[in-house]
């Protein structure tokens, strides 16, 4: 009868007991602090949480971040196939959209994107030099919820555009060289070849940029759209109960940024199925495996 592989556990330091020990003891009393301070009003806190106001925010604070992040896809994906051309103006043209929407803070955009009026009274389409085809107003085309996409989505393509180009540098180039050999078009070779082994580069910063962009809606409260922030800081205007409306937003935010980690999690585990050393992974079958190699 075979024994049972041994179990090897890493001694314990004596610094490394005494760490966890502290941070235990900070955690404990980080939570006596929540539950026996009065000052944070938990009863106010809870009787704003599922208001039909706040909710009306979260609402539209995910509306906000799933259409300008999909748009900062879209648009990131074009302009990373620009910055990779061997055409020029290409290159550059993308380059100089990265470098402004980059170096501009979002607040910033979100406030001229909302007072673009003032510099073009109307918008015209047609072509250059040329008399326009036909004219909008601009106050009517850029309302405060198009000014806050506009601002939003944007910025997010630009850096959803170093993020596909990283993604996409990260494949071999023997792959886009093979692909060309079995006569398969440029197009097809990136949409079949390139873009699907590139995703799993791709996913997990693009995540990162999810969560900052659902953060970062908090700024269109300054364009007064009842998004989760702005909802709470009205409520908060009359009642004065500013701490515990902003832990009410904070609770939500903290909520969806968590069942965002845990959809990011699970899909990169999908897109990293069957990649062969992936570091920091070692499952306890490994481990007996090893083990019982050794023995």
């Amino acid at each position: 009868m075979r024994a049972d592989p041994l179990r090897i556990r890493p001694r314990r330091h004596p610094v490394i007991i005494a760490l966890n020990v502290a941070m235990v003891l900070a955690l404990v009393g980080a939570v006596s602090i929540l539950f026996t301070n009065e000052n944070f009003e938990w009863a106010t806190v809870f009787q704003y949480l599922f208001s039909e106001q706040v909710l009306a925010g979260v609402v539209v604070t995910l509306w906000l971040t799933a259409i300008s992040m999909f748009l900062g896809i879209v648009i990131g994906i074009v302009l990373a196939v620009m910055r990779l051309s061997p055409y020029a103006v290409f290159r550059y043209s993308a380059g100089v959209y990265i470098w402004f929407f980059r170096g501009v803070p979002v607040l910033v955009q979100l406030i001229f994107w909302f007072n673009l009026s003032s510099l073009f009274p109307t918008i015209d389409f047609g072509l250059p030099f040329m008399t326009p085809l036909f004219s909008l107003d601009a106050n009517e085309l850029i309302t405060r919820t198009t000014a806050a996409i506009l601002g939003l989505a944007l910025c997010e393509a630009a850096y959803m555009a170093e993020i596909v180009r990283a993604g996409i540098e990260s494949v071999g180039s023997g792959q886009s060289e093979a692909a060309s050999a079995l006569g398969m078009s440029p197009w097809l070779t990136f949409r079949r070849i390139v873009l699907p082994q590139a995703t799993r580069v791709i996913i997990p910063p693009t995540g990162n940029e999810l969560i900052n962009l659902l953060k970062g809606t908090s700024l269109v409260s300054v364009l007064a759209i009842s998004d989760l922030l702005y909802a709470v800081q009205t409520i908060y205007s009359q009642n004065f109960q500013t701490i515990p409306l902003l832990i009410t937003a904070t609770i939500w935010y903290l909520v969806i940024t968590s069942v965002l980690n845990v959809i990011q999690s699970r899909i990169e585990r999908h897109f990293a199925a069957g990649v062969i050393g992936r570091p920091g992974r070692t499952t306890p079958g490994m481990r007996r495996a090893k083990i019982e190699a050794v023995t």
